[in-house]
């Protein structure tokens, strides 16, 4: 069995913004020559997420709406007495997840047919990052 190890870097510019970064995953997997096993895409903040789901249009304002109702932002979140005010992005990465597990066959992902991966960001405009972690053969 062999591993291998990839950071992706993100810079975004608003504080809540939804990537997709399955093309930069499928470029890990290329270079990780792995053909048979798992790759694990996970954000390494407390206040980012990692989800699969569709491209399709309006989706991602869909989703958006959708944790802003769930966890908005402009509420006097007890976590802001530390000083922080990123309350409702601690809440929105509860609510999807930080990390995916994707399966690799014969050098692909076994998606379905419209599977997409995202990494969505709830206290941007900052750096951020995210591990991609092969393991197979």
């Amino acid at each position: 069995m062999r591993s291998y190890t990839e950071y992706l870097t993100f810079s975004t510019r608003k504080k809540r913004e939804y990537i997709n970064i399955t093309g930069d995953i499928e470029t890990a997997l290329e270079k990780s020559g792995i053909r048979e096993g798992l790759m694990m895409v996970g954000a390494m903040h407390i206040t980012a997420a990692v989800y699969i789901n569709d491209a399709e249009s309006g989706l991602l304002e869909d989703i958006d709406e959708w944790l802003q109702k769930l966890a908005p932002d402009g509420v006097d979140y007890r976590h802001h007495r530390t000083g922080e005010v990123n309350g409702d992005a601690h809440l929105k990465n509860l609510l999807v997840g930080h990390q995916v597990v994707i399966p690799i066959t014969d050098g692909r992902f076994d998606f379905g047919p419209w599977q997409q991966v995202y990494y969505a960001e709830f206290d941007g405009r900052r750096k951020k990052r995210a591990i991609v972690k092969i393991i197979g053969e």
